[in-house]
C-alpha cells in the first residue's frame, strides 16, 4: 500500500473552443485543451508517452499515441507540475477525450497516470 503513494500523478484539464480556427459549415470544430500534470507521489517521475481516445458525437473515434507531450518528456520531482496546451478537432460540436500518460519513476518503475474523460463542447450547445 505504501508503494501506491510513491507513484501518484494528478491530472487537471481545461478546454476552450477555438471559433477562429473552426469551420462549422465544413464540420470542423477545433478545441484547445490545457493539461496540468502534478507529481503528488514521493519519487521523481518522467512522462514518457501519451495515449488519447477522442470521440465525437457521431461515435467516430480517434486514437492518438506518441512520445512525450508538445515535444517534451518532462521529469517531475515530488510536488512539481508541468502544464501544456495542445489541440484537437472534431466533426461534431460536442465530443469527449480521455486517456493516460505512461510514466517512469526514478527507480525504474513504470506506471500510468489516467486522464478522466472530459467534454469538448462548443459554447451553448450543452445546457
Amino acid at each position: 500500500m505504501a508503494d501506491s503513494k510513491k507513484y501518484e500523478v494528478q491530472v487537471e484539464t481545461a478546454v476552450a473552443y477555438l471559433p477562429d480556427q473552426s469551420d462549422e459549415k465544413a464540420e470542423r470544430y477545433v478545441f484547445a485543451y490545457t493539461i496540468t500534470i502534478a507529481n503528488t507521489g514521493t519519487v521523481p517521475a518522467q512522462l514518457i508517452s501519451r495515449h488519447w481516445i477522442i470521440t465525437d458525437a457521431a461515435s467516430q473515434v480517434q486514437e492518438v499515441r506518441g512520445l512525450g507531450v508538445v515535444g517534451e518528456q518532462p521529469l517531475l520531482r515530488p510536488g512539481e507540475s508541468f502544464e501544456y496546451t495542445s489541440g484537437t478537432s472534431l466533426a461534431t460540436p460536442v465530443g469527449t477525450m480521455h486517456g493516460s500518460y505512461q510514466m517512469v519513476a526514478e527507480d525504474g518503475t513504470r506506471f500510468e497516470a489516467l486522464v478522466a474523460e472530459f467534454i469538448l463542447s462548443v459554447p451553448r450547445v450543452l445546457h
